[in-house]
Protein backbone atom coordinates (compact mmCIF):
# COMPACT_ATOMS: atom_id res chain seq x y z
CA UNK A 1 0.00 0.00 0.00
CA UNK A 2 1.51 3.58 -1.18
CA UNK A 3 1.85 5.89 2.08
CA UNK A 4 -0.78 8.61 0.66
CA UNK A 5 -3.50 5.29 0.87
CA UNK A 6 -1.85 4.69 4.38
CA UNK A 7 -2.38 7.60 5.63
CA UNK A 8 -6.15 7.76 4.33
CA UNK A 9 -6.90 4.39 6.21
CA UNK A 10 -5.47 6.34 9.13
CA UNK A 11 -7.91 8.89 8.24
CA UNK A 12 -10.92 6.79 8.34
CA UNK A 13 -9.78 4.80 11.40
CA UNK A 14 -9.53 8.03 13.61
CA UNK A 15 -12.65 9.70 11.79
CA UNK A 16 -14.45 6.55 12.38
CA UNK A 17 -13.30 6.29 16.29
CA UNK A 18 -14.34 9.87 16.81
CA UNK A 19 -10.55 9.95 18.00
CA UNK A 20 -10.55 13.76 17.20
CA UNK A 21 -6.42 13.88 18.19
CA UNK A 22 -5.88 10.85 16.40
CA UNK A 23 -7.05 12.84 13.06
CA UNK A 24 -5.56 16.24 13.64
CA UNK A 25 -2.31 14.63 14.33
CA UNK A 26 -2.91 13.93 10.14
CA UNK A 27 -3.15 17.27 9.46
CA UNK A 28 -0.58 20.29 8.94
CA UNK A 29 -0.68 23.28 11.24
CA UNK A 30 -2.37 25.30 8.21
CA UNK A 31 -4.25 22.77 6.59
CA UNK A 32 -7.39 24.01 4.91
CA UNK A 33 -10.54 22.25 4.42
CA UNK A 34 -13.52 22.50 2.32
CA UNK A 35 -16.91 21.12 2.49
CA UNK A 36 -20.29 21.64 0.74
CA UNK A 37 -21.81 20.49 4.74
CA UNK A 38 -19.45 23.88 5.89
CA UNK A 39 -21.49 25.96 3.78
CA UNK A 40 -24.90 24.40 5.58
CA UNK A 41 -23.54 24.82 8.80
CA UNK A 42 -21.35 27.75 8.92
CA UNK A 43 -22.55 29.89 6.04
CA UNK A 44 -20.13 32.44 6.79
CA UNK A 45 -16.93 30.41 6.51
CA UNK A 46 -18.11 29.82 2.14
CA UNK A 47 -17.27 25.94 2.91
CA UNK A 48 -13.72 26.64 3.84
CA UNK A 49 -12.08 26.56 6.65
CA UNK A 50 -8.19 27.01 7.86
CA UNK A 51 -5.77 25.86 10.74
CA UNK A 52 -5.98 22.86 13.23
CA UNK A 53 -8.07 24.85 15.38
CA UNK A 54 -10.82 25.45 13.24
CA UNK A 55 -10.72 21.41 12.33
CA UNK A 56 -10.70 21.28 15.96
CA UNK A 57 -14.13 22.70 16.37
CA UNK A 58 -15.93 21.68 13.41
CA UNK A 59 -15.05 18.00 13.67
CA UNK A 60 -15.82 18.57 17.31
CA UNK A 61 -19.11 19.53 16.60
CA UNK A 62 -20.07 16.99 14.21
CA UNK A 63 -19.17 14.16 16.42
CA UNK A 64 -21.28 15.84 19.30
CA UNK A 65 -23.96 16.10 16.62
CA UNK A 66 -24.11 12.68 14.88
CA UNK A 67 -22.48 10.43 17.68
CA UNK A 68 -23.22 7.31 15.21
CA UNK A 69 -21.30 9.00 12.47
CA UNK A 70 -19.79 6.12 10.13
CA UNK A 71 -17.85 6.12 7.02
CA UNK A 72 -17.44 3.03 4.81
CA UNK A 73 -14.29 3.09 2.26
CA UNK A 74 -15.57 2.15 -1.21
CA UNK A 75 -12.19 2.90 -2.45
CA UNK A 76 -9.19 4.69 -2.17
CA UNK A 77 -6.54 6.11 -5.50
CA UNK A 78 -3.70 7.65 -4.81
CA UNK A 79 -0.48 8.91 -7.32
CA UNK A 80 2.87 11.12 -5.54
CA UNK A 81 0.78 14.18 -3.95
CA UNK A 82 -3.12 13.14 -3.33
CA UNK A 83 -5.88 10.46 -2.77
CA UNK A 84 -8.99 10.45 -3.91
CA UNK A 85 -11.18 8.58 -1.27
CA UNK A 86 -14.84 7.51 -2.01
CA UNK A 87 -16.73 6.60 0.73
CA UNK A 88 -20.72 6.23 2.22
CA UNK A 89 -21.20 8.53 4.78
CA UNK A 90 -23.54 6.91 6.95
CA UNK A 91 -25.68 8.01 10.62
CA UNK A 92 -28.94 6.79 11.89
CA UNK A 93 -31.93 9.19 10.45
CA UNK A 94 -30.25 10.02 7.54
CA UNK A 95 -30.00 8.49 4.15
CA UNK A 96 -26.53 7.32 3.26
CA UNK A 97 -24.47 9.68 1.08
CA UNK A 98 -22.19 8.75 -1.14
CA UNK A 99 -18.95 11.36 -0.57
CA UNK A 100 -15.70 11.97 -3.22
CA UNK A 101 -12.93 12.99 -0.97
CA UNK A 102 -9.20 14.18 -1.83
CA UNK A 103 -6.29 14.55 0.79
CA UNK A 104 -3.19 16.77 -0.27
CA UNK A 105 -0.43 15.54 1.29
CA UNK A 106 2.93 17.52 1.64
CA UNK A 107 5.83 15.40 3.29
CA UNK A 108 3.41 13.29 4.97
CA UNK A 109 0.85 15.72 6.24
CA UNK A 110 -2.31 16.58 4.86
CA UNK A 111 -2.20 20.31 3.22
CA UNK A 112 -5.45 20.58 1.87
CA UNK A 113 -8.99 18.54 1.88
CA UNK A 114 -12.10 18.82 -0.11
CA UNK A 115 -15.46 16.90 0.44
CA UNK A 116 -17.96 16.42 -2.76
CA UNK A 117 -20.92 15.35 -2.90
CA UNK A 118 -24.47 15.86 -4.44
Amino acid sequence: MSKLKQIATAWFEAFNKHDLEMLLALYDDNAEHYSPKLKIHQPASNGLIKGKDELRAWWADAFNRLPDLHYHVIKLTADDEQVFMEYIRQTPGEDDLRVGEVLVINEGRIIASRVYHS
